[in-house]
């Protein structure tokens, strides 16, 4: 074939107005062949759009054998001349010269031919689901999110500060972790009193994944003002909800001389951000997903983006509840954790608005959280949105070292010296929080199940690739 710069699809649509009528070189997968006797249409894709581009073979100059193998999955380099298309559904399609057979795909054996399939299925298919339009579409929504988080935070200031993933500490005191160990499983070292000897391991004590590095964050947070991460983070809870992974990714900000409001301001900013920069730059595929899967998906993210959050302290969110007259599978009391029910009951049919909630009772938040003066809350903040309830969960931090310490013994927690230093030399008050980045992109895909938003998911009896 002639030497040609080969464009992705995507690039040759966005120039396809200047480009008619000159020679192309393209390269992609075949999504659909369909035709006659006269000629054949191929539509094919690259993944670097939702869009499909069409192959026109013209069968005066190939014949119907040279063309057997290129079915549905079969991948082909094509050379041909790109002119304004006749036909409905592109502008422009290709009339092909040449064309070379890179890989089949048998059409007895391919799993993802020309048909509806279910996301179940696709689950099942997780190694081939990329290659679909939806999750080709999810995934290049989650790659633009992705960037657009590095880039705000870039343009504020911050410094991407990494934390790590292996772990002596319980950031959520939850126990739910996955533990890491080089220790023979079937022989295990024992002291004296017959429990596991740590000090036989790999790091000579007990060692996990990471829940969070949010305690290392405000590490960073203390030396260099403004930091976050964004990394994976790993719970071993038993749990098979559609909100719920195994593995699944953390952005967690913290700022140095930050209060509660300064927190609240900031993650109302970023999250408009992210949407907004999905809107603007991902179109075509969050078309693709409100057509398919969810009528109100772009309505719902304009209603995000457009409105101003409402900030409710928890009591008075407790009170609205109970005077609401709605029937709630889970009961409505102070002191109660709120389920997902109650925080989008206050999202979707009363305030019709996204609400940052304030000052939860300490009982049910975490131990590093700042006590409020009444002795009871704490200023924690929590964002809910429609469909999906809680994205974001944060809080000011308590600063003070008495009181941290009086935490910590009141929990019974140990080995976190290094973290109480950060309030014995040179405190300071600050902040931050987190949004698993999952919540994020199933927001603002539209799907129903967190697994369908990460290319590989981990849950429990499932660890495929």
């Amino acid at each position: 074939m002639e030497k040609i710069k080969r464009l992705t699809i995507k690039e040759l649509l966005r120039s396809a107005e200047s480009m008619v009528n000159t020679r192309v070189d393209v390269k992609g997968w075949v999504r659909s062949r369909r035709g006659n006797k006269y000629v054949q249409f191929v539509a094919l894709n690259d993944g670097s759009t939702i869009k499909n581009l069409q192959i026109v073979f013209d069968l005066a100059k190939f014949s119907e054998d040279d063309l057997k193998a290129v079915t549905t999955g079969s991948s082909i380099h094509v050379q041909g001349m790109l002119v304004a298309s006749q036909g409905k559904g592109q502008t422009v399609e290709v009339q092909a010269e040449e064309f070379e057979l890179y890989g089949t795909a048998p059409v007895e054996s391919y799993p993802l031919q020309k048909k509806g399939h279910t996301l179940e299925f696709l689950r099942e298919k997780a190694h081939l689901r990329p290659r679909t339009n939806t999750f080709g579409a999810v995934l290049r929504i989650r790659h633009a999110l992705a960037y657009a988080i590095h880039k705000f935070f870039n343009d504020k200031g911050f410094y991407y500060f990494h934390t790590p993933l292996i772990t002596a500490s319980d950031c959520e005191g939850a126990g739910a972790q996955f533990q890491v160990t080089t220790l023979p499983l079937n022989e295990l070292p024992r002291t004296e009193d017959g429990k596991i000897d740590y000090s036989q391991d790999f790091f000579g004590k007990m060692a996990n994944l990471t829940v969070s590095g949010q305690l290392e964050g405000e590490l960073g947070a203390t030396a260099l003002g403004l930091i976050y991460t964004f990394g994976p983070t790993f719970r071993a809870e038993n749990s098979n909800t559609p909100r719920h992974l195994s593995e699944f990714w953390m952005i967690e900000p913290e700022m140095a001389f930050y209060e509660i409001e300064d927190n609240m301001d900031l993650a109302e900013e970023f999250i408009k951000y992210c949407i907004g920069y999905a809107l603007e730059n991902c179109r075509d595929d969050i078309e693709f997903l409100a057509e398919h899967f969810d009528k109100e998906l772009i309505d719902r993210l304009n209603f995000v983006l457009h409105n101003d959050f409402v900030r409710l302290p928890y009591s008075e969110g407790v009170k609205i509840l109970e005077e609401s007259g709605k029937k709630f599978e889970f009961p409505v009391y102070w002191g109660v954790d709120l389920a997902s029910e109650h925080e989008r009951f206050l999202v979707e049919e009363h305030f019709k608005r996204p609400v940052i909630l304030t000052d939860y009772p300490k009982e049910i938040k975490a131990f590093y959280m700042k006590m409020n003066d009444d002795g009871k809350t704490v200023r924690a903040m929590d964002v809910l949105f429609p469909k999906i309830g809680e994205i974001i969960g944060g809080s000011q931090r308590e600063e003070n070292l008495e009181k941290l310490e009086g935490r910590i013994n009141e929990l019974g927690l140990a080995g976190m010296d290094w973290y109480v230093d950060t309030r014995r030399f040179g405190t300071v008050p600050h902040s931050g929080f987190g949004l698993g980045f999952e919540r994020l992109v199933l927001f603002v895909t539209g799907m129903q199940n967190i697994r369908d938003v990460i290319p590989f998911p981990r849950y429990p009896n499932a660890c495929e690739y």
